[in-house]
């Protein structure tokens, strides 16, 4: 490990960190499978739960946010609007904070239903700006304040908004937190690969929507 802030625990395993992903990303493919128009936040949050069950989840690292129309502006500090109902035309992102193996997940996806072009381009547009900025550390060896500079930068060429409020942070063996690492976007140094998560979150600029996208940086950094 490269710095003190990348520092991880006995057990620490990267083909588990690998496998706590993949685990990761098919629980939140099942969720999205499960939404319906007519659910609430906390109805979503219950079938979550269930699906957390059904995939053997180990625990929770930090609690699911599924957030549904205007509350996809939130942040993860910041609580949903009640009563707030998916429409039939409208937007949802699911964050997962899932432990398997004694190791940690975190995915986060946007997903529209019925006819929602708006909502589907905000969704498409945080995926894209992931993979843009994910292929700059690749490249270039950003740090990790570089990549959220460069992120903010082509967030506002592409006509969004950018949350500067979301920086990304680190992942490891339960818990990762003893390590008190701090943000991505506050990180001087190259970020090394399989330890560290990249979020973005973006608004439309005059609608009251937006879209979340987070994973893993993996793969080698220039």
């Amino acid at each position: 490990m490269t710095t003190p802030r990348e520092a991880v625990g006995q057990r620490f395993d990267p083909a588990l960190m690998r496998r706590a992903r993949e685990r990761s990303w098919a629980v939140l493919a099942d969720i999205r499978g499960r939404m319906r128009p007519g659910l609430d936040e906390e109805q979503a949050k219950a079938m979550a739960a269930e699906v957390f069950r059904a995939h053997g989840v180990e625990r929770l690292w930090h609690p699911p946010y599924i957030r549904i129309g205007p509350n996809t502006l939130k942040t993860y500090r910041e609580p949903s609007d009640p009563g707030v109902r998916l429409g039939a035309d409208d937007v949802f992102f699911v964050d997962l904070g899932l432990v398997f193996d004694g190791h940690e997940g975190d995915v986060g996806d946007t997903f529209t239903v019925g006819e929602a072009p708006r909502q589907q381009a905000c969704a498409e547009a945080a995926r894209a700006l992931f993979d843009d900025v994910a292929a700059a550390w690749r490249t270039r060896g950003l740090s990790g304040r570089a990549l959220y500079a460069y992120a903010g930068e082509r967030a506002a060429a592409m006509g969004w908004r950018f949350n500067h409020a979301i920086k990304g942070h680190r992942l490891g063996d339960f818990p990762h937190a003893v390590h008190k690492a701090g943000n991505l976007g506050d990180l001087g140094a190259v970020p090394s690969p399989g330890l560290w998560v990249l979020e973005i979150q973006l608004a439309h600029p005059g609608e009251p929507f937006g879209a979340f996208y987070e994973d893993l940086l993996e793969g080698a950094s220039a």
